[in-house]
């Protein structure tokens, strides 16, 4: 049986040993390109499933359809090779023998770890109790021309593995399960608005302004049009546009593109699920967010405890209250005067040894300072409620207290993972509060938006009172599939070039 070169062979050496067995494999009628489809009867998942029962060393008598990606081929001998055969579903062992498979077992020589290959064979268990599919006919579907890691240490370089994200996912099955996992718990948030009458929709990632949040955005331009153009950093002002037109709940699960700095929880593109519902406020936001987020941790397979960045975090009924100027008074004895006093914040901020500018926004100042002070305390679920106005231009003033405004933030882990309002809806309100943005950004906050006047026009037709949230979909995957980098649960996350 031929061999890939040895050990200390380049990788030059391993593809023209690969591609000369899919010469011989195209000589001998067997192009492993060629087909275009192949019916299964089963996964490995399916076969586990349903032939678990069979004792040692007995033959099930049936006969399965499987199809999948070699992962270690194992010689016995010349008449016999054993493999391991992964799908989507799992890993099985497969049996390959010159007595079952007469002379197509000559391809089995042409077999290298990574090629996808198709068996039709008998489920049976070995004399070592490995359940096992003993191929009467085998397929070869495509042939892998490069060669995957090694076996034991596999593909452990960072940069690597997030550039061949593709490979990454072969030779390291978690991270494959991480991926399909996002997508289940992706799948129960949507679920979960649907049935309770949500309507999914969809808002344009290039704009005039992107606004509806601080962050400074990636700029393009359009050559029909002959304009600039922004990618969205939210969906928010569209969002609430569709419940003027009259929509009244809806949702939008969307990449976000915001031109800032990479770290632990920090991406330029990164996911999020903003909702809008029509005749309710932040407590609506703040109740149905509790069932949310542990609808989407069961569809993880969390319920109470749960391990995280070796620490332990309580997944449970009721998430834990406190009020933003409270957290601060608790954790840095922090008075309220402190922080809505620009002066006095921004001597705050620099006692506390952060690093601000005289160019830096009052909201700036106090996001730094709250960062700092409170958020390392915040490990189980936990609202912050009733944010400055500063720190939030579109949310609705808290009736006994103008300098505050009805909000919420839940951090988990040390993390926001959502922001709540209830909508600010009087257009009068919005444009001031845009007014002040625009001198923000003369002063030289680059991270202060633009303002769309456009929506205040929108709200000048009547925006109903309205409860609306969003949610970072990416750092809640993190806490559920227990990853401490936002890198890890990204299928293809930004990388320089090579």
């Amino acid at each position: 049986m031929s061999r890939e070169p040895e050990v200390g062979a380049t990788e030059a050496d391993l593809i023209a040993a690969r591609r000369a067995k899919l010469e011989r494999l195209r000589a001998s009628g067997h192009d492993p390109f060629a087909h275009t489809k192949y019916e299964r009867s089963h996964t490995a998942a399916a076969v586990r499933e349903q032939y678990d029962s069979l004792e040692v060393a007995a033959h099930s008598g049936a006969s399965v359809r499987i199809a999948g990606r070699l992962g270690s081929l194992r010689r016995m001998g010349k008449k016999v090779a054993f493999a391991d055969f992964d799908d989507i579903s799992g890993r099985i062992q497969a049996f390959f023998s010159q007595a079952d498979l007469g002379e197509a077992f000559e391809l089995v020589d042409d077999l290298d770890r990574g090629d996808i290959v198709g068996i039709v064979g008998e489920p049976f268990r070995t004399k070592t109790g490995e359940l096992t599919v003993g191929a009467r006919e085998l397929i070869v579907l495509s042939k892998a021309l490069r060669p995957l890691p090694e076996k034991f240490h596999g593909l452990t370089d960072p940069e690597a593995r997030y550039r061949r994200r593709y490979v990454d996912m072969i030779v390291n099955r978690p991270v494959l399960d991480t991926m399909l996992l996002r997508s289940r718990i992706i799948a129960a948030a949507r679920r979960f608005l649907d049935e309770r009458g949500y309507f999914e929709v969809e808002t344009p990632t290039l704009l005039t302004v992107a606004g509806g949040a601080n962050a400074r955005p990636f700029l393009t331009h359009s050559n029909a049009l002959g304009l600039p153009l922004q990618l969205r950093i939210a969906t928010e002002l569209n969002l609430k546009r569709c419940i003027v037109g009259g929509m009244e709940k809806v949702y939008e699960v969307g990449r976000t593109f915001r031109n800032e700095g990479i770290d632990r929880t920090h991406n330029p593109e990164f996911t999020m699920l903003e909702l809008y519902e029509a005749y309710t406020d932040v407590e609506g936001m703040l109740k149905l967010t509790e069932d949310l987020i542990l609808h989407m941790a069961e569809a993880a397979g969390i319920r109470g405890e749960h391990e995280f960045a070796d620490g332990k975090i309580q997944l449970r009924r009721p998430f834990g209250r406190i009020a933003y100027l409270d957290a601060l008074q608790r954790y840095g004895n922090i008075g309220s005067d402190d922080i809505l006093e620009v002066d006095r914040a921004r001597a705050l901020a620099r006692k506390l040894s952060l690093e601000v500018s005289e160019k830096d926004s009052h909201a700036h100042i106090i996001d730094k300072v709250f960062e700092k002070v409170v958020e390392p305390h915040l490990n189980d679920p936990t609202f912050v409620l009733d944010q400055p106005v500063v720190l939030s231009p579109l949310a609705k003033r808290k009736k006994d207290d103008p300098e505050l405004v009805e909000r919420f933030e839940l951090f988990i882990a040390h993390m926001e993972v959502a922001n709540a309002f209830s909508e600010l809806n009087d257009p009068d309100d919005q444009r001031r509060r845009f007014e002040s943005q625009v001198a923000d950004r003369a002063a030289g906050d680059a991270e202060a938006p633009e303002p769309d006047w456009d929506y205040v026009h929108a709200l000048e037709y009547g925006l109903p009172p309205t409860g609306g949230i969003g949610y970072g979909i990416d750092r809640l995957v993190m806490l559920l599939t227990g990853q401490t980098s936002i890198r890890d649960v990204l299928l293809f996350p930004l990388q320089r070039p090579e």
